[in-house]
């Protein structure tokens, strides 16, 4: 295979054939909580000092880096002092695109005492990563020493990072330096260089080339076994830095760094080093700028400023022009506060460009793109807070709406997306994901959100925009439905999802003695969303004039509601089934998938009392919230992904059905077990999910799910779901109407007032005050002229 690559004017070499001597690393003895940042489409994830240890002692992957499109382009991230890891002060991320770390300098031989060079380190994300670092003085006498900077990338696919395996792999590459005649070496020589887009492998030899953060000996970490840097040949001047990886696809991926403020005095290998000279109280400033491309192009949507200080002035303005949009939420209760603006700012950070609008991503570190489930339930969760991330979201899954019947990628036409993918493994075709289609509820549920949203704005634009989509889906609907009576799904990819509902690990679908269920599954939520979608979508065919619709789907609403309540329910149990396997037989297990169907009315009244009182029982409400799975199923684990755990969105479905039912005592138990798993949290950020272990007493902690994450769209979600559901707003701007339905504030809040709220045209202004067991509210400003009918 052709050695050296040409894009735009310059020439990389593969690193096998350009060897380079690293900086050795400083690993910490035990691993360190992290930070994560996330700006758009880019996050970081470092460990509390901000660095990224590229040294890992059992080979293992790490998932700390930076990550864009899927693709991790920066691997090591790590700062020295003297070859010395620092010793951490402080380090603070509350803003979702900002961290700054305090830290000093351990005892450097005899010359400089501990804990006296202080540096301070700021972290910026902005359409790439920006750091400035000022190290200050705090000696009586003059002190000199050197600080490293040492970067690598090695540009793996998310899916790799995940675990996923691969039998071939790009080659990491090295930008080679120019000759003194301007040309790059490997000009006029007999190698052939490799164009940026070869069409394909010719040669077949395109290998895993060896790890670039590779283990280093012992011996070699020691400081004062290193070269030093005249000794060294490969330490060089030069002015910037590029890490650089040509994909199977031909792509050319680079992490470029740029220096300001005070350049290096020299590099080794991937490694800045700065000689650092001050006086008693003098401080200095270092600062650089990562840009990622692709094929000599920003690979982020957001267009990348020229420095840190750039970075967050325009992070901070858009910031405060999105703040100044969305509803102002405020209580008499300083922790419930404190849990409404982290929510508002994970919900800030976790909007993302697709195409022409943003969306809602799923979550950091595994699901940083557009869902279809995640990205809808979010938004419908949302809509009290910005109901514009609610058409951004109906928008852009219509321009990804299935077209075509793909069995790789589990496409049909009118399918909504499961997820979407832009790294190496996908543009190579090696996952399905572009898009893949493996969700059998995405496509009700976003019939459910087009209609909801509607209802909140009136927005007959987009309604019009997206008829055609919702026809569409809802012909999807209609044939999977003919095919069993139920919709239902099974896996045809063979690298999709065998369970496709929101619970997808392998093990979580099972009956009553474990057993896991096989065949076409047909779950109890989405014939709830189902027949949903089909009651809402029925209203807006009366505004199309579409009496035709309007007759069919209202009687397919009725007679999937009377097939239900008889093929789902288990007498024995009084519960519903958590689905129906592939010979109709009721996966009868208890789980906390009916919970879903209550607030939607596919259960008869007394069905879905009976669940609803079953959910309360101690098997199923850990105290922190509702099990995923119950705690006397053969089956359950505390620590299973979906078999036992607790998640935040599934309780807060559940509690908007206990409330539809009356059960306002006990939808707002799960709503304070929530609160309280959610102020112990790190940031008081909500997780993906906790595990499922009872909650004994006051002085109980949650067990942390060992992976979940975090920030999580629909966990953060929850926290907006659950104050609608207490507030129970259901408007109708069509009808230029607002009801307030028997709010009910916890005993916890006294008064919580909605400032700049906003229904179809008007902005309204809302207080609501506890007394007693009542909660009485009251319109203090209103601009438009909307009907709001306040029932107690």
């Amino acid at each position: 295979m052709p050695d050296t690559v040409e894009l735009e004017g310059k020439t990389f070499a593969a690193t096998a054939e350009s060897p380079v001597t690293e900086w050795p690393c400083a690993i910490a003895d035990r691993p360190q909580p992290t930070l994560t940042l996330k700006d758009d489409d880019l996050f970081l994830i470092t460990d509390t000092l901000g660095n990224i240890s590229g040294c890992l002692k059992d080979d293992s992957v790490t998932s700390l880096g930076l990550f864009c499109h899927d693709t991790r382009f920066l691997s090591r991230l790590e700062l020295q002092i003297e070859g010395r890891s620092p010793i951490l002060l402080s380090s603070n991320a509350e803003k979702g695109y900002l961290q700054t770390v305090l830290c000093s300098n351990p005892r450097i031989d005899d010359r400089i005492p501990a804990e006296t060079i202080g540096i301070r380190r700021e972290m910026v994300l902005n359409g790439g990563l920006f750091e400035d670092i000022e190290i200050t003085n705090f000696t009586t006498k003059p002190a000199s020493f050197e600080i490293s900077l040492s970067f690598n990338s090695d540009f793996l696919d998310l899916f790799e990072v995940r675990g996923f395996g691969r039998e071939k792999r790009g080659k990491i590459l090295r930008l080679m330096p120019k000759k003194t005649d301007g040309s790059s070496p490997g000009e006029g020589a007999d190698k052939e260089a490799l164009p940026a887009h070869p069409n394909g492998n010719s040669d077949g030899e395109n290998r895993a080339v060896e790890n670039p953060n590779a283990v280093i000996q012992e011996s070699e970490k020691n400081p004062s076994d290193r070269l030093s840097i005249a000794e060294d040949p490969s330490c060089c001047l030069q002015e910037n830095l590029t890490l650089a990886y040509q994909g199977l696809d031909g792509s050319v991926m680079e992490s470029h760094i740029e220096f300001y403020n005070q350049p290096p005095a020299l590099f080794q290998g991937n490694t800045a080093v700065w000689r650092i000279s001050l006086e008693s109280h003098q401080a200095i400033k270092l600062g650089y700028r990562l840009k990622m491309l692709i094929d000599g192009k920003s690979i982020s949507k957001v267009s990348t400023p020229a420095n840190l200080v750039q970075a967050k002035a325009a992070e901070l303005l858009e910031e405060r022009e999105w703040l100044s949009e969305i509803t102002r939420i405020n209580s008499d209760k300083n922790t419930f506060n404190r849990l409404l603006k982290r929510a508002e700012q994970d919900i800030y950070s976790l909007r993302q460009t697709f195409g022409k609008g943003k969306a809602i991503s799923a979550g950091v570190p595994w699901f940083s793109t557009l869902f279809g489930r995640d990205s809808i339930i979010a938004a419908s969760q949302i809509l009290i807070l910005d109901p514009t991330l609610a058409r951004e979201t109906l928008t852009t899954l219509a321009h990804y709406q299935g077209k075509s019947d793909d069995d790789w990628r589990d496409e049909e036409p009118g399918k909504i997306l499961h997820e979407i993918r832009m790294g190496e493994m996908a543009r190579c075709q090696e996952i399905p994901h572009t898009p893949y289609y493996g969700t059998v509820d995405a496509t009700p549920l976003w019939l459910m959100l087009y209609a909801e949203y509607y209802a909140w704005t009136y927005d007959s634009q987009t309604l019009d925009i997206l008829w055609p989509n919702a026809l569409a889906a809802m012909e999807w609907i209609d044939r999977k439905c003919a095919e069993t009576g139920y919709l239902s799904y099974y896996q045809k990819s063979k690298r999709g999802l065998a369970n496709q509902g929101w619970k997808d690990s392998g093990d979580c679908i099972v009956n009553r003695s474990g057993v896991i269920a096989e065949g076409a599954i047909a779950l109890c939520e989405v014939q709830a969303y189902v027949y949903a979608a089909k009651l809402r979508l029925a209203e807006i065919a009366k505004i199309k004039k579409r009496i035709d619709l309007v007759d069919r789907w209202q009687e397919e609403a009725r007679n999937l509601k009377t097939r239900f309540n008889r093929d789902f329910w288990i007498e024995d149990l009084g519960y519903c089934a958590l689905a129906l396997d592939g010979e109709g037989k009721p996966s009868d297990s208890i789980s906390s998938n009916p919970g879903h169907c209550l607030h939607l009315g596919i259960l008869s009244p007394e069905k879905a009392q009976s669940v609803a009182e079953r959910l309360q029982a101690p098997d199923m409400f850990s105290g922190w919230g509702i099990r995923t799975l119950s705690s006397l199923s053969p089956a359950y684990n505390p620590i299973g992904y979906h078999t036992g755990s607790v998640w935040p969105h599934d309780n807060a479905l559940t509690a908007m059905g206990l409330r539809s039912l009356g059960r306002v005592e006990q939808a707002l138990e799960v709503a304070q077990g929530l609160f309280d798993m959610t102020l112990l949290q790190p940031y008081e950020r909500p997780p993906e999910l906790f595990c499922g272990y009872e909650r004994n007493s006051d002085s109980d902690r949650p067990v942390q799910y060992p992976v979940a994450c975090s920030p999580q769209a629909w966990a953060t979600g929850s926290i907006f779901q659950l104050l609608q559901m207490m507030l129970n707003l259901v408007p109708d701007a069509p009808e230029n109407q607002l009801r307030i339905i028997d709010p009910a504030l916890p005993e916890s809040i006294k008064k919580l007032s909605l400032n700049n709220l906003r229904i179809g045209s008007t902005l309204l202004d809302l207080e609501f005050e506890r007394s007693g067991s009542s909660t009485a509210c009251r319109v203090t400003k209103k601009r438009g002229n909307l009907r709001v009918i306040i029932e107690a």
